[in-house]
């Protein structure tokens, strides 16, 4: 009964506000109860959120007796386990020691791991180094920024941004799937949900593609205004520029939306098309077959027809024959006499 999506309102004692609201529960088993001490074990996979606390309460709602959680331990969190990875404080200062005295870094890099593996099981997008630190401060990810990317990236998915040697520039929701970035050569591609690296780590490019410079000349002419929009004066060829930069996130994401849907229909009529067509070749061959079967037959009857004919011609040749030998006969007979 207490597997899927429960209401809970978190304890009196709690992090959040305390209001309704859904969280799911994925699986839960009973390891083990002991019928003395009323006291049951059990495990559970939870959303992001869930109270254990709340879900004990709810468990002994449910059996009529009342309970609550007497101990909680956190088995796992994301891809990250209590099988791998855990360290004591004691270690951590061990590893200060050793690398502070022998400068060897081996036993810290064991202890202390980059957050890099908290996101190994995200897509991944590589980025050109011109591109990072525009990321950094909060730049839309566009298609000329990319280099690489991975196979089987959907609209909406959290994707990772990483540069060419991996480290973790953000975390963002892609705008186009793969087979778009592979077809398209502009756009948006994500936008940024969370920025992991520090400013200014990479050095500042942005301001210095041609399309930049232009829109410095145009400010400076008094053709934008300051801060770069357009105002009366501005020519009309800008006008229909369409700037990525000014559009709103959720625009970006119906845009998406629409363009993968009409590669679908497009692919779809395509297809039908191509079913069509091989359709069509399919029933000229077939004509073309019935066309050679009747002229085959024809041409059959044709030849059986002269043979039909010629067979009464050498008849009367035979008898004609056969006549002459007659009048021959008969003459030599006459003649005789």
């Amino acid at each position: 009964m207490l597997t899927g999506a429960l209401f809970q309102r978190p304890p009196l004692i709690s992090a959040v506000k305390r209001q309704l609201r859904v969280r799911t529960i994925y699986e839960s088993k009973l390891l083990e109860y002991d019928d003395e001490k009323h006291l049951a074990v059990f495990w559970m996979s939870c959303e992001a959120g869930t109270y254990v606390r709340t879900l004990c309460v709810h468990l002994g709602l449910i059996l009529g007796v009342g309970g609550h959680m007497q101990e909680l331990r956190r088995v796992r969190s994301g891809i990250q386990s209590e099988n791998e990875g855990l360290v004591t404080m004691h270690d951590l200062i061990d590893a200060q020691w050793v690398y502070d005295n022998t400068k060897d870094e081996s036993y810290l890099r064991r202890v202390v791991k980059p957050l890099e593996a908290l996101l190994t099981s995200h897509k991944r997008l590589v980025i050109k180094d011109s591109a990072v630190n525009a990321i950094c401060y909060g730049a839309k990810l566009m298609l000329p920024g990319i280099l690489r990317y991975e196979s089987g990236i959907e609209v909406n998915e959290e994707v990772v941004m990483m540069t060419t040697k991996g480290e973790a520039i953000a975390v963002g929701i892609a705008l186009m799937s793969t087979a778009t970035i592979a077809t398209c050569d502009h756009g948006v591609v994500a936008k940024i949900k969370r920025v992991i690296m520090e400013r200014d780590t990479y050095p500042r490019k942005w301001g210095l593609g041609p399309k930049a410079l232009e829109k410095k000349k145009l400010i400076a002419a008094g053709l934008l205004d300051k801060f770069g929009k357009t105002n009366d004066q501005t020519p009309k060829d800008w006008k229909d520029y369409k700037n990525y930069s000014q559009i709103k996130s959720e625009d970006l994401v119906s845009e998406a939306i629409k363009r993968e849907k009409d590669t679908e229909t497009k692919s779809d009529a395509k297809k039908r098309k191509h079913d069509a067509s091989s359709s069509e070749d399919e029933t000229v061959k077939v004509k073309k077959d019935k066309k050679k079967k009747k002229k085959k037959k024809a041409e059959s009857d044709e030849d059986e027809a002269v043979e039909v004919k010629e067979e009464p011609d050498s008849d009367d040749e035979s008898k004609k024959d056969k006549k002459k030998k007659k009048k021959k006969k008969k003459e030599k007979d006459s003649d005789d006499e």
